[in-house]
């Protein structure tokens, strides 16, 4: 009778391309390392042991979700930036600040490339930097406080490491604090 970990393993691999293949269960059983009636999945005294497939994972698991212009995120790293999903793209944060969305679809796009958080009042000072830089164009509006540097642009992986110069510069042109979604607390009165 299976338990624990061996459980779980067998359900993994059920759904591997290898089982598909026909590879037999205890090949599957061994690319998972050590799961045996000795290695239970009650917590042992000194320590615990790593998940084997969370490091290596088994032919057929997730693969990594596609990081669009990832070259942006390598240029930030230095400030640690944290990046969520929206909009479809993702979303590039140094500290509260929300500075960059790296965006990049599949079919042509006249929005795809690096949209710079910013205002309406910089746009005209960001425009001498960045000749490439324009409002986008997806949300239907002429001037947005998003701006995009073109991913077609001859000049865009300049214009974005010049970018991310700027945010690593702290200029205050580029990065808005978002709003926050919920409202606020009311103080309770006795």
């Amino acid at each position: 009778m299976l338990q624990g970990m061996e459980w779980l393993v067998l359900k993994k691999f059920s759904r591997s391309s290898q089982y598909r293949q026909g590879t037999n269960l205890l090949a599957g059983l061994a690319l998972c390392g050590d799961i045996g009636p000795y290695n239970s999945p009650m917590p042992k005294p000194g320590g615990k042991k790593p998940i084997p497939w969370l490091d290596n994972p088994l032919p057929g698991g997730r693969q990594r979700k596609f990081v669009p212009h990832e070259f942006v995120l390598d240029a930030l790293a230095e400030l640690s930036p944290r990046t969520n999903p929206m909009f479809g793209c993702l979303a590039v944060y140094v500290g509260q600040k929300i500075v960059l969305v790296l965006r990049d679809k599949r079919t042509p796009d006249a929005d795809n490339g690096v949209w710079l958080a910013t205002t309406p009042d910089h746009h005209a000072s960001l425009r001498r930097e960045f000749p490439s830089l324009r409002s986008i164009k997806v949300f239907g509006k002429p001037v947005t406080g998003w701006q995009v540097l073109p991913a077609d642009a001859p000049d865009f992986e300049e214009a974005a490491l010049h970018a991310c110069e700027l945010v690593m510069a702290g200029d205050e042109r580029i990065g808005k604090v978002p709003k926050s979604r919920r409202p606020p607390k009311r103080p309770r009165t006795l």
